[in-house]
């Protein structure tokens, strides 16, 4: 059987506007970020396309419940959760995406 592999992340902007979503392919989703893809989602909006931070899961529902913990948080708590991982909020996907204009 094929296991599913789902994350939460957080993307954000240059001037570290953040959106946290879920996704079953991390990559694909990040593209999407990057790309602008969905012109009129927030995360367009506000150029959310760094990610700066995500966690696996092979459960949905897990990831889900994780999504809405996070979006409950604090500004504050969000930022301590990141900068733990990637203390210069590095965007963690650069090398897989080098010739996309963002």
């Amino acid at each position: 059987m094929d296991e599913r592999i789902y994350f939460t992340y957080i993307v954000a902007s240059r001037s570290r506007t953040l959106y946290i979503g879920m996704t079953g392919d991390l990559r694909m989703r990040v593209y999407q970020h990057k790309g602008k893809l969905h012109e009129d989602s927030f995360a367009a909006t506000y150029n959310c396309h760094r990610l700066v931070w995500f966690e696996r899961f092979y459960d949905p529902s897990y990831a889900i419940a994780r999504e809405k913990q996070l979006k409950g948080w604090t500004r504050a708590k969000k930022i301590a959760l990141i900068e733990k991982d990637n203390p210069t909020s590095e965007d963690l996907s650069q090398v897989w995406y080098p010739k996309v204009g963002v």
